[in-house]
């Protein structure tokens, strides 16, 4: 089969066929299956194939394929293969019409095609007759830097970088890392994962140990002892993290039951005391604990529903509108995005959720456009819960390593999760069997004009004159909402016209309870490890940390870090009035451990500068790191939870660029043991002057509940601004124009004749 697809990328290149349609084909080519069944087709392409198959029955018999077909008749292949071999030749040079290839970007998401190339690849190399193939992440697999960086600078001299995915799978018990390269439709690389820690947790095995564990006669028992109904029950798959273990764990998860019953806040009513491990990859349950037995919470008052919601309300506000009768500032090519003075590249992760690349703005004085931001993105999500009980002390959750930032991610109501104005955007992520499962309205992208001003000033001390100049904020903001568990995550990217890029993310959803025996705070007399926030509901202390992963090209990929220190200074000689000023002592890094910062010890300012550029005034130029977050971990070095996540002890990092280095938490998270962490690979103390380098930011919070968080959390806010440092030669948006105004109609002055 290996020798039709040079004939076949031979006309692939050649203009011959559509890309769309080139991986549908080779798909038929791996399955061997008619072309009207092979699943990698989407319907359109299916439409499309069949309609040219009508419109060129009558070549059949006076082709020269008709002769070759009859060469290869007479040869010693089977029978069946002759037929199929005759009508993919058949499709690849006479029914396929030359058009014009659409070339993809090389840091597209991958598209439902490539998704279900890979599939049939490893599905292929992997029968499921011999193999137990599990898919738990594919995702594209960066080209390399230098050689992507070669190509944008000169699409016409250098050849585009080869789109590859990179594919985590289980093979027998076994995790293997895999590229498949979609220029030959091989797998290129194929290697055994050996160390600690295992890989994404798949929705499908999630909900099979759920399922177990509501089938389990004991677990029956006890939910029946409770006095509570089996069919009211639903649960859910809990990671379990290390704790010291010298042997090599199985892969398992702890399951936790919650009751509805009158509310589909679930986790305000949560099965206390029981936990049942599974072993996922034997799918049985390999352990049962009923420890202890509290009062059940109630449901009433805890359903967020708007429908289940009784009086009284708060007063209703009046309407509010967005309107754009022109349509949106920005314009969407593929996943490229350009608005105002900013471009820049947004793409998809099962993993990180939305990845911004290739950031960069027009400079008017210079005409042209200048380099801000390669790659951005959320590296790891780490929450780890202060209760020390036996249900409790392993919940020390990796959203993004364990269970999927992007992964989770929902889809996006128009008019409550996004503006009127917005647009949206869908992705793709693959399920166990390796099928891609479209996501709709994963992203929204809209321009925000909220009130907020720009710049301003009125000058009154000019006799007889009064000047007043004022500019409206619009920015553009990029948005995706995940749902954790029980908690919604908004990620919000927003560009201003300024040259600032601000990254926003907003905390709701709702509280990880614990069942208690309390039903005021005055009975307590032990250790809770939270607040009391309703009979029986004890709200648990915990911490969020989110790493961005920041790999800054300030007008250029050779960067320095500098900390710029904000230092007190006395007057010396009674020189002044004044007893003492502050002044800015700056230090360039040199190594990556002079760049870990604990914010808060010291007023500081942070700079990714360019050492090679300067302004006419003779600054280098630059792009500041405004944290809004100075929150770090509470936990000792040597907490096992801790060491896992030794990336929030310091909330910046920097690195020289490797394309390996993305995770801030390692590669593999479940039941890591932090020895392949941010942490780690800094040990190394590299070079970060004038280097291409990587920074990364932790934001944090430490959240003890308060009753205002029940039954539902409101948003709570945090997130970091890059602000332009000697960047422009001055003010970039002092000739911005304001949107001009949508004309209405006065109605109060109509009158009635």
């Amino acid at each position: 089969m290996y020798s039709h697809f040079h004939v076949f990328h031979f006309r692939w290149r050649e203009g011959g066929v559509t890309s769309s349609e080139a991986q549908a084909l080779s798909c038929y080519a791996y399955t061997q299956h008619t072309v009207y069944h092979c699943e990698a087709i989407e319907k359109n392409e299916r439409k499309l194939i069949k309609k040219r198959i009508k419109m060129n029955k009558g070549w059949l018999s006076k082709s020269p394929l008709a002769k070759l077909t009859t060469h290869i008749g007479h040869s010693s292949m089977a029978s069946i293969f002759k037929v199929q071999l005759f009508f993919f030749l058949l499709i690849i040079f006479f029914i396929i019409q030359p058009t014009q290839q659409q070339q993809q970007h090389p840091l597209d998401p991958l598209t439902p095609s490539e998704l279900n190339l890979v599939q049939t690849i490893l599905t292929h190399a992997y029968p499921n007759s011999n193999y137990n193939l599990t898919f738990q992440y594919v995702g594209l697999d960066d080209p390399d830097k230098p050689t992507l960086l070669s190509w944008l600078s000169n699409h016409s001299t250098t050849k585009i970088p080869q789109r590859r995915a990179f594919i985590i799978a289980r093979i027998n018990h076994q995790t293997h890392e895999l590229i498949v390269d979609f220029s030959n439709h091989s797998i290129i690389s194929n290697q055994i994962y050996q160390g600690h820690g295992f890989p994404l947790l798949t929705f499908d095995e999630q909900k099979a140990a759920n399922a177990l564990t509501l089938a389990h006669a004991p677990f029956i028992a006890s939910v029946s002892k409770r006095g509570l109904k089996i069919n009211e029950v639903v649960c859910g798959s809990f990671t379990v993290g290390w704790y010291g273990e010298t042997r090599n764990n199985k892969r398992v998860v702890k399951v936790m039951c919650f009751y509805l019953d009158g509310t589909v806040n679930m986790f305000m009513r949560p099965l206390e005391g029981v936990t049942v491990t599974v072993d996922l990859e034997e799918m049985k349950i390999i352990g049962f604990w009923d420890r202890l037995t509290v009062p059940m919470p109630k449901a009433e008052g805890t359903d967020y529903r708007e429908s289940e919601q009784k009086p009284p309300f708060l007063l209703p506000l009046k309407k509010i509108t967005v309107e754009q009768p022109d349509g949106p500032s920005f314009k969407i090519d593929g996943h490229g995005v350009r608005w105002a003075n900013w471009d820049f590249h947004l793409s998809f992760d099962m993993r990180a959720g939305p990845i911004i690349s290739l950031a960069s703005i027009y400079d008017l004085e210079k005409q042209k456009f200048r380099p801000v931001l390669y790659k951005g993105f959320v590296s790891e999500l780490f929450v780890p819960y202060m209760d020390l009980d036996e249900e409790w002390y392993y919940r020390t959750f990796f959203d993004a390593g364990e269970y999927g930032f992007g992964l989770c991610a929902v889809s996006l109501e128009p008019m409550r999760d996004c503006p009127e104005n917005a647009v949206f955007m869908d992705a793709y992520v693959v399920g166990q069997n390796g099928k891609p499962v479209k996501m709709s309205q994963i992203f929204c992208i809209f321009e925000r004009h909220a009130g907020d001003i720009m710049w301003r000033h009125t000058e009154t001390a000019i006799p007889r004159t009064i000047v007043r100049e004022v500019r409206p904020e619009v920015s553009l903001v990029v948005r995706m909402v995940s749902t954790v568990g029980n908690y919604d995550y908004i990620i919000d990217w927003e560009f201003k016209q300024s040259g600032s890029i601000i990254a926003t993310v907003g905390l709701t959803g709702l509280l990880e309870v614990r069942g208690s025996k309390y039903t005021h705070k005055d009975q307590i007399e032990e250790e809770v490890y939270g607040t009391l926030l309703a009979q029986n509901t004890i709200g648990v202390n915990h911490d969020h940390f989110l790493i961005y992963h920041l790999d800054l090209d300030v007008d250029g990929n050779s960067n320095s870090f500098v900390k710029s220190n904000l230092k007190t200074t006395q007057v010396p000689d009674h020189g002044s009035p004044r007893k003492s000023y502050w002044r800015v002592v700056s230090e360039t890094a040199k190594t990556e451990s002079d760049a870990k910062i604990k914010l808060g010890s010291k007023a500081t300012e942070l700079l990714v500068v360019n050492p090679n550029k300067m302004t006419k005034m003779g600054n280098h130029v630059g792009y500041r790191l405004i944290p809004k977050s100075g929150v770090g971990s509470l936990l000792s070095d040597d907490d096992y939870s801790q060491t896992r996540a030794a990336f929030t002890k310091y909330n910046v990092w920097v690195t020289p660029y490797n394309k390996s280095e993305k995770w801030a938490g390692g590669l593999y998270v479940d039941q890591s043991r932090g020895d392949d962490t941010l942490a780690t690979w800094s040990q190394r103390n590299r070079e970060i002057e004038n280097k291409d380098i990587v920074v990364w930011y932790t934001l944090g919070f430490h959240h003890a509940p308060y009753q205002e968080d029940f039954p539902l959390m409101p948003t709570l806010s945090s997130g970091f601004e890059l602000r332009p440092a000697n960047f422009f030669e001055s003010n970039p948006v002092l000739k911005v124009k304001p949107p001009q105004d949508v004309m209405r109609l006065n109605c109060s002055i109509l009158k009635v004749a």
